[in-house]
């Protein structure tokens, strides 16, 4: 039986190509946003142990210069950290933009794919079909000749 050609393929392809192109972006921003938190997780365990460490030396430090450049510390520690925190939320917001594009391409590549089925089936039928009459025309000749 002669497989027919779907008439769409080039539109399949290209949808399967975006689909793949889809699937790559959203690993590159799940990438990018598991380094973030990474990130800032490491940012607020270096916090927390230069905040222990400062405990600790407290009652040791006697100039007020000591004790500035521990707040300035702080206070820059706490910015890296904000500013981490923003870069999070903006690749989440990215890494979810990514997630639906993934959906969309998706979906119409399955629906493309159906298409396809459902002509590929069609084109089953007729051949059926046509095999069925090219019986029924033999049938009726040998019949005549008989």
């Amino acid at each position: 039986m002669a497989k027919k050609q779907f008439d769409m393929h080039q539109v399949l392809n290209y949808r399967k190509e975006l689909e793949k192109q889809c699937k790559q972006e959203f690993s590159s921003a799940k990438q990018n946003l598991d380094t973030a938190c990474r990130q800032l997780e490491h940012e607020q365990q270096e916090a927390a142990a230069l905040a222990c460490e400062f405990c600790s030396r407290q009652e040791t430090i006697v100039s007020i210069t000591e004790m500035q450049l521990y707040a300035d510390f702080f206070s820059r520690k706490r910015e890296e950290i904000k500013q981490q925190q923003q870069k999070v939320e903006q690749l989440d917001r990215v890494l979810e933009d990514r997630r639906q594009e993934l959906q969309h391409a998706t979906q119409e590549k399955k629906v493309m794919e159906r298409l396809k089925e459902k002509q590929d089936e069609a084109f089953r039928r007729e051949l059926l079909y046509k095999e069925g009459l090219l019986l029924d025309e033999i049938a009726t000749q040998k019949k005549g000749q008989e």
